[in-house]
């Protein structure tokens, strides 16, 4: 038998999934239901802020989310009314100032190490953005792909105002692709902090809600994402981010191979005769 026509082994494509409701985080609180899953930074005492290991731990997380066929939908949220408060004074910006160029730079690929996982998990991330939302929060902000937040969220990108520059993990990158070139010049350029009612008219925040309302929309919505066709917003994800490197007739080529591949899928067969009866389609994401 040739390689070409040597069968499948779907115990071993079986073996590459890994659920991650069985996950056990250790940095920050992760919970998995009905192809929910939450993180939810757990810091409230400190605002929520993010320590070399939580750093490391996310980024592992999100990198591993590519096999998890349990995990549909991700939310991420911080615990006491604030979303995250950047890197932690004590634990990451006073051990950095001690470091040399080599070890700065290991840390600093490591960062954006995460925001690269985000983009490329095939999951939707909705940040649930409440209260201070500063530095490397507004980046994990930043990199989810919708952003709910409330009338008191501050978020601001402050890194000028600890003598760095503002771009860091993407942000000058993917910053004047939400808010535009202007508008993320001066938030990068001062590092003020930006007003829930302002970040949602400057598109930062897609909506807001009321604080005790916040985690349950981004539930909600979670929700309704993951009840659709999940392959084929997997690949709205993947799409929505590679075609930033393309042309405009190379995003239409893309596009029509990715969109014909999303026709082979039963979920794609499970609407038409869902509509040919006049029903909702019941989606499985295959």
């Amino acid at each position: 038998m040739n390689q070409a026509s040597a069968p499948i082994d779907h115990a071993l494509l079986a073996g590459n999934r890994r659920p991650a409701s069985s996950y056990r985080a250790t940095h920050f609180l992760w919970e998995v239901q009905a192809g929910v899953a939450v993180v939810t930074l757990n810091r409230p005492e400190r605002k929520n802020p993010l320590t070399f290991d939580s750093y490391a731990e996310l980024r592992d997380l999100f990198g591993n989310l590519k096999f998890a066929d349990d995990v549909k939908v991700i939310v991420i949220a911080g615990a006491g009314g604030n979303f995250c408060s950047g890197g932690d004074v004590h634990e990451i910006i006073g051990p950095l100032v001690r470091l040399k160029v080599p070890e700065l730079l290991m840390f600093t690929r490591m960062t954006g190490e995460l925001v690269k996982v985000m983009r490329a998990c095939p999951q939707p991330i909705i940040a649930a953005v409440d209260g201070v939302c500063a530095g490397a929060g507004a980046i994990v902000a930043m990199a989810s792909d919708i952003r709910l937040g409330t009338v008191r969220s501050k978020t601001a990108f402050l890194f000028n105002r600890v003598g760095l520059a503002g771009c860091d993990m993407g942000a000058c990158a993917m910053l004047p692709r939400i808010v535009g070139q202007g508008r993320a010049s001066e938030l990068l350029y001062t590092g003020r902090a930006l007003g829930g009612e302002e970040a949602e008219r400057w598109g930062f925040l897609n909506r807001l809600c009321s604080p005790e309302r916040l985690r349950d929309e981004a539930l909600a919505l979670a929700r309704e994402l993951a009840d659709g066709p999940t392959f084929a917003n997997g690949i709205t994800k993947t799409m929505l981010h590679q075609e930033w490197a393309m042309t405009i007739d190379q995003a239409i080529e893309a596009e029509a191979q990715a969109q014909a591949i999303c026709m082979l899928t039963q979920d794609f067969t499970r609407a038409y005769e869902a509509f040919a009866v006049k029903k909702k389609p019941v989606f499985q994401g295959d």
